[in-house]
């Protein structure tokens, strides 16, 4: 059987090295060396994607930890930093006439890959160095020009309102690209293998589970372990094309309804209601009510829920730390201090030693949190659901 390597494809970075922004919502301690740090130390990522690697000073900042021989290029693609390889990844905004606007990440192989695609880039966005700037282009040109560069073109989130393929684009991947070139898509952090697996359409694409990191702490909230040969650029691609015995075997995901879009609710009160007939809240009156993910598979779904593709691995609904009540920061370096790393706590470590660390209750929500047995209270609008206390 071949190696399992924890993997997080989509982080974003908040600032450069000279505190310029990249992705504007983002923490400005996200940059690409603290990230680097993060998820190798702490998170214990074996594999990270980092999706705002096209912006120049994000680039300058790799090629200073290159000069420096901090980091190291891979011959089959990727960089490794630490214990950590680092996959160089661009989220881009389209918005097909007539359509809503969708996100999409682009994978490459190497910095001179990604240096091509930033000026190619350059040529159609406004601001290059900004994360999911609006590109002025086509979906058909812009797989052309990944396909061009040997990487991996993969719809983001795909079914949250705000920017999901499905979400706000399209009903079906044919009306607006070539599916053919689509072999994996992200969930988003509302939806699980179940939910997804009732479009018949998706059931030749490997699901992703990601982060969607805007902060260090979020690195690792969702994530899969994917068996390859060894961790670069080319072998992770056979995984996601799921070739010659390598492909994602288990998907890491939050529960669904801690999303922030799994529940239809209104955006004013966050009363989990449908509009009436005017499309108002009928309890604040507010007109913006966000269409949930749930809502929207049912409106898409032509399979009947439990009907999945034979290679379609398990989903573990597991609550990553940082959610569970009573782990604050504290009691969360004092976790890293004991056992080395976030997968070490989630995957490795028994109940017996994190009982001795911090104490029975803890422990004991810390299993639950693993297997995916703790109650939750559905999110909706933006606004993430919570972990009920027992």
């Amino acid at each position: 059987m071949l190696p399992s390597y924890f993997c997080d494809m989509h982080i974003h970075i908040g600032g450069t090295w000279t505190g310029k922004p990249v992705k504007i919502t983002a923490s400005r301690q996200m940059t690409l060396t603290k990230i680097l740090e993060e998820a190798s130390d702490k998170k214990g990522m074996d594999v990270i994607g980092i999706i705002d690697a096209h912006s120049p000073e994000v680039q300058d900042e790799l090629v200073d930890l290159l000069e420096k021989g901090l980091a190291t290029e891979q011959e089959d693609g990727g960089i490794s930093y630490k214990d950590t390889l680092l996959i160089l990844g661009c989220e881009v905004e389209i918005k097909e006439p007539g359509r809503g606007a969708a996100h999409f990440l682009v994978y490459l192989p190497k910095l001179q890959e990604m240096k091509q695609f930033t000026a190619w880039l350059s040529e159609r966005c406004k601001n290059v160095q900004l994360s999911s700037q609006r590109i002025y282009t086509s979906l058909k040109e812009l797989q052309a020009c990944v396909h061009q560069l040997k990487g991996l073109l993969i719809p983001a989130h795909i079914f949250t309102p705000h920017k999901g393929l499905y979400g706000s684009c399209t009903d079906s991947m044919a009306e607006v690209l070539d599916p053919s070139l689509i072999y994996a898509v992200e969930l988003g952090l509302s939806a699980n293998t179940i939910m997804a697996d009732r479009i018949s359409e998706l059931h030749d694409k490997t699901f992703l589970t990601n982060s969607d990191a805007h902060s260090l702490a979020k690195i690792g909230r969702e994530y899969q372990a994917v068996y390859m040969q060894e961790r670069s650029f080319e072998e992770w691609v056979k995984a996601i094309k799921r070739i010659g015995g390598r492909g994602v075997h288990v998907n890491y995901g939050l529960h669904p309804e801690l999303g922030k879009y799994h529940q239809t609710a209104c955006q004013g009160c966050q009363s989990l209601l449908a509009a009436d007939a005017s499309g108002k809240c009928p309890e604040c009156g507010f007109q913006r009510i966000v269409r949930g993910v749930a809502a929207r598979i049912d409106q898409l779904a032509d399979v009947e829920a439990g009907q999945h593709p034979v290679f379609r691995p398990p989903y573990i609904e597991q609550i990553p730390l940082e959610f569970i009540p009573g782990i604050g920061p504290k009691l969360l370096d004092k976790l890293y201090r004991s056992f080395g790393t976030q997968m070490n706590v989630l995957h490795r470590v028994n109940e017996e030693e994190l009982t001795h660390v911090v104490g029975e209750k803890i422990a004991s929500l810390i299993v639950q949190a693993r297997e995916g047995k703790l109650s939750v209270q559905k999110g909706g609008a933006g606004t993430y659901g919570k972990i009920i206390p027992m």
